[in-house]
Parts: C-alpha cells; structure tokens; sequence
C-alpha cells in the first residue's frame, strides 16, 4: 500500500532534520558523518540495519562526491523515492553552507588571532578521531578473513606509498576480488560475501549462490 500524503511527509521532514543535525559534522569531510549517520539510521531509527549500512558506505565511497553527502542520498531514496533523496541532500549540505560562510567571514576578520587558530587545531583532533571510528567500523564488516585482510592492508600500502588515483584502487579492488572469489569456487574452497555469525562459521555460507 502506498504511503499517504501525510505520512510521506512526515518521512520528509524526519529525513530533512535527521541529517540537518548530521550535516555540521562534514568539518572533518564525508567520512567524518558516518558514525553519526549510522547511529541516527541504525541504532536510534532503525531504518536500515548494520550490513545495510556497511554495503551503503562501500557504495557511497566509491561513488563520486563526498561519501556523506552519498550515503544520505542513497539513505533518503530508499525511504522517501526521489524526495526522500532530496529532502536528505538538502538536510545534509545546507548546515555545511551556512558554517562555510560563517567560518569564511570570522577567518578574514580574525583568521590571525591565536585563540582561533589554537580552536581550529582542537577541531582537527576531534574530526581525525571520528574517521577513525568510522575506519574501525567499517573494517569490522568488511575484513573478516585473509583475503579481505590482504586486500585491504594491499590497497592502503598502495595509496601511501605511490601517487596512484584512488579512483584506480578502488576498481582494482573490485576485479581482485570477482577473481579471487572465482579461484576459490575452482578449488572448491567456501566463499563468504560477508562476515558471518560465530555460529554459522562452520556451516554453509549464508547465500551460497550469491558471489561477488
């Protein structure tokens, strides 16, 4: 049954002022968002749940545009359609414009003024420490065996160590894995799309027809 004017509605308001409230965190970039996102649609409104949410921020990553601004989007869509989408993106950005123009303003009337500078460097600390939370999220989902574990410590040597386009990384990521996943079906070898429950580890693989 379709969802009634009014209801729809509401979902477009609760989708607006959810991520308005998550948009001020975009001073650490997209990353930054996601353990707000996660703990305002996973935890406190159970709009998706945590695979949910761990699929979306692989998706959104690689997407082009900031990962925050496309986990919203995709978060609204599933929600609210189109308008959904829209009413996110609008909540999630409009606070980013609004403390973009204050900062600019207060920078150029007070950019050299130490107790401002000494502000924007606790900020720093406070944002590197909400990546982090959301890298040690994420990893908790999507590296759960060997193959992940080399793919992953692979990708991130890569990126320090050359000047390669991530844009590059992450397509080659995605080929590794379809081939990978192809040799262990050849040599009959179990393949998990994801990690699983302590207690289905030594059974079959949840969607055993289901491969990257």
């Amino acid at each position: 049954m379709m969802p009634s004017s009014t209801n729809k509605l509401q979902i477009l308001l609760q989708l607006f002022w959810t991520f308005f409230r998550i948009g001020p965190a975009t001073f650490g970039g997209g990353y930054a968002m996601i353990p707000l996102i996660e703990r305002e649609t996973v935890t406190k409104r159970k709009w998706i749940d945590k695979q949910e949410m761990s699929d979306l921020i692989s998706i959104a990553g690689s997407a082009p545009g900031g990962v925050g601004v496309n986990a919203s989007a995709f978060i609204g869509h599933r929600l609210g359609g189109i308008a959904g989408a829209v009413a996110a993106i609008i909540g999630i950005t409009l606070p980013t414009f609004l403390i973009v123009f204050l900062l600019s303003y207060l920078y150029v009337q007070f950019g050299d003024h130490p107790k401002l500078e000494a502000a924007l460097k606790g900020i720093h600390g406070a944002i590197i420490a909400l990546i982090l939370i959301a890298a040690y999220k994420m990893a908790k989902s999507s590296v759960f065996d060997k193959t992940t574990v080399a793919i992953a410590l692979s990708a991130l040597a890569v990126l320090l160590l050359t000047e390669i386009n991530p844009v590059i990384a992450i397509v080659s990521g995605l080929f590794i894995g379809i081939i990978l996943v192809r040799i262990k079906m050849l040599l009959g070898i179990k393949v998990y799309t994801e990690k699983q429950p302590p207690h289905l580890k030594e059974e079959e693989p949840m969607y055993p027809e289901y491969y990257i």
